[in-house]
């Protein structure tokens, strides 16, 4: 089994590299990657350094690889940050150099497809950090969210326990990046409902392992950087969330079931749900559409955790993912999920 540990962390002043590791829109939209950067310097006090394909669109696989391998290599960058997420970082995991990596750990920020990396990162024996995008998170519209600010304050320059708290409002409608008027207003929220909990009758902390349920299937499907020893994952704390393509409640079971079916979903001494997205440009549901979205795929959830993992803890709503505000949550570090008390902290 591999040990993983936490990397250093920044200091305000250091040098962050921007990479993108999945997708090259930075290039077709730079208006929220510029704000991203620009959030960075100002309000975290970090330098942000773009590497050759940051803003590329049609990177080949070696060319994104090669930046990552620039990033952890360079001694004046102290920690690493996506662009945003995409559909093929799949490719990239098999040109990576895992001893270069491991000589040089950094914090690393991604989400949605960057769960490849993420999980790269901890079978390397190094925790990552799932959320906080430049172009979404950083490059939200008027103002960052302030939960999202707290969380990645918190991951980035501190080392001790913190705990995540439900939004008190929450969104997941996005406007055009094309247009500009859409950065003359922050973006719609509504109120949150906090958090729902499943079988909240014990305290358990283990370290976290899994994020976007699409890009995990992908990845067991491959057979790539998914140990076969599963009591490698006993204990862990799971965790799902879905993306902008919005799957069905019926492919949710499938990929559930898949996992239960191998042995895995068992595995898992709780299990913490993102807060489903249910809008998108290609389905802009109401919000009656996007409610009824969210409580058919929270049934498929528990219709898959009732066959193979009955007794297992699960906490529905937690806001990190492809909502908005994105709470960091360390990936390979620590997760304590306390039922009786109804609170979750996280080990940055």
């Amino acid at each position: 089994m591999t040990t993983i540990s936490y990397p250093p962390k920044p200091s305000p002043g250091d040098r962050m590299a921007v990479i993108s590791p999945a997708s090259g829109l930075p290039g077709l939209f730079p208006r929220p990657h510029e704000l991203g950067l620009e959030r960075l310097r100002k309000e975290f006090g970090l330098e942000p350094v773009e590497y050759p394909a940051t803003r590329k669109m049609g990177a080949t696989a070696q060319e994104r690889a090669d930046d990552i391998h620039a990033a952890f290599a360079d001694p004046d960058v102290k920690a690493v940050m996506a662009s945003i997420g995409g559909d093929d970082q799949i490719t990239v995991l098999p040109l990576l150099d895992r001893e270069l990596i491991r000589a040089n750990p950094k914090p690393f920020f991604g989400m949605s497809d960057n769960t490849n990396l993420l999980m790269y990162l901890r079978n390397t024996g190094i925790v990552g950090y799932h959320g906080a995008t430049v172009m979404t998170a950083l490059g939200r519209p008027v103002a960052m969210h302030e939960l999202t600010v707290e969380s990645l304050r918190a991951a980035l320059f501190t080392s001790g326990e913190y705990e995540l708290k439900p939004a008190e409002r929450w969104g997941d409608v996005n406007r055009d990046w094309a247009d500009p008027t859409t950065f003359d207003e922050e973006p719609e929220t509504r109120p949150g409902s906090g958090w729902t909990w499943v079988n909240p009758d014990r305290v358990v902390e283990g370290r976290s392992w899994g994020g976007c349920l699409e890009i995990l299937g992908w990845l067991l499907m491959a057979d790539r950087e998914i140990s076969h020893d599963l009591s490698e994952y006993d204990g862990s704390v799971l965790l799902l969330e879905t993306s902008e393509e919005m799957p069905s409640a019926t492919e949710v079971f499938r990929m559930l079931r898949n996992m239960g079916e191998r042995g895995l979903l068992q595995r898992f001494s709780a299990l913490l749900m993102g807060r489903a997205k249910t809008w998108s440009f290609e389905q802009p549901n109401s919000p009656e559409e996007g409610a009824r979205y969210a409580a058919e795929q929270r049934e498929a959830v528990l219709r898959a955790m009732r066959t193979y993992a009955p007794g297992t803890m699960i906490v529905f709503d937690v806001d990190f993912g492809h909502t908005d505000p994105q709470l960091v949550i360390p990936y390979g570090g620590l997760v304590r999920v306390d039922g009786p008390a109804r609170r979750i902290s996280v080990t940055y």
